[in-house]
């Protein structure tokens, strides 16, 4: 499955954005990440809605790529800016087509939450 969400931030670049999204300040962009529990640079642990596993960070051409190397649903996420309109995208992945309402609706809040924290900490004006 697929979920996306879309910031129209016209002041942030691609470099901003892998400046900024890094392991240690993913709580300050999602409320849905209580605390980061290891950060290495690239890798690290966090705590979140669905408890506790290891965070990958890769760098994007236009942005940035997380994933949840343990979780059983390969959960990935992406913050990435298309250059042409000038917006964020917040594109998030798991490896099923379909999936329970419950879980489909905490992936809603998640990343909703990274909608409102970068728009909170990165476009507000």
């Amino acid at each position: 499955m697929e979920f996306f969400r879309y910031i129209d931030c016209p002041q942030v670049d691609a470099a901003a954005l892998q400046q900024q999204l890094t392991i240690a300040n993913l709580p300050v962009f999602c409320a849905s990440i209580d605390k980061v529990l290891a950060d290495d640079g690239d890798h690290g642990a966090i705590y979140c809605l669905w408890g506790q596993f290891d965070v990958h960070r890769l760098t994007l051409r236009n942005g940035v790529r997380f994933s949840l190397l343990d979780c059983p649903h390969a959960l990935c996420w992406s913050l990435t800016l298309d250059s042409d309109t000038q917006r964020l995208i917040v594109h998030c992945t798991i490896d099923k087509q379909l999936q329970d309402q419950e879980f489909i609706e905490s992936i809603d809040t998640f990343i909703d939450d990274w909608r409102d924290g970068v728009q909170r900490a990165l476009c507000a004006s």
